[in-house]
This record gives C-alpha cells, structure tokens and sequence, in this order.
C-alpha cells in the first residue's frame, strides 16, 4: 500500500537532504565559532590581567592568584561576589613552567583505550 505523494525514493531524497542540511549547519556553527573565539582573541590581549592559579574550596567558591599589571592579588569568588583576600609579595609566587609541560597526544591516549578495551574482551 502506497502512501500519496510519497514514494521510497522520494523518502530517501528528503533523507538526504536534511542530512545535507544538517552537515551545513553545523560547519557554519563551527566556523562562527572559531571566528568568533579569535576575534575575542584579538580583541582582549591579556597584557595587564592574568590567572595565575585557581584552587577550588566547595562546590563553587575558588581562590584565586591573579596579576595585575606588576602586582600579585589573592582573591575569592564566589558564584555572586568577588573578595579581595591580599596581596602576594611576588617573590613568594612559584610560577609553573607552562613551556615544559609536554601537551597529551590524542593519538596515544586513544590506544591505550583501545588496548583496555582489546584486553577486557
């Protein structure tokens, strides 16, 4: 039994379309997104302020060290406020050496899923 006006092709065409459709959409989000983020980027250099290490004491109260300009702050925050706690003297900072830390390769991490994977089986 045929239903009017559609047919198996004519199902598979508009399948086919907003599948289309679907893989459009989501190219234009993804690079709205990444022009979005660089001309953010571009927009707030980051000379003057920076995070420096956050530490978290509940759920959602962090302290954080920040750098302004030359100075170093302590501060909290909270889900509605911001309290400044002190100033760190600069030569009490430990800064971490973020050119040392080696970036994880996706690549590697995948295996070794795979191998757990592969050995549970």
């Amino acid at each position: 039994m045929m239903l009017t006006g559609y047919s198996g092709v004519n199902g598979i065409v508009q399948f086919l379309t907003v599948v289309i459709l679907f893989v459009i959409v989501v190219a234009i989000t993804l690079f709205a997104t990444r022009w979005m983020s660089n001309y953010q980027k571009g927009k707030s250099i980051g000379a003057n302020i920076e995070i420096i290490e956050t530490y978290r004491i509940s759920v959602n109260k962090y302290v954080q060290i920040i750098r302004v300009g030359d100075k170093y702050l302590a501060i909290a925050v909270g889900k509605d406020e911001v309290t400044f706690l002190s100033e760190v003297a600069q030569d009490e900072i430990r800064l971490p050496d973020r050119n040392n830390v080696p970036m994880p390769d996706f690549a590697s991490i995948l295996e070794k899923i795979r191998n757990k994977k592969s050995n549970k089986q």
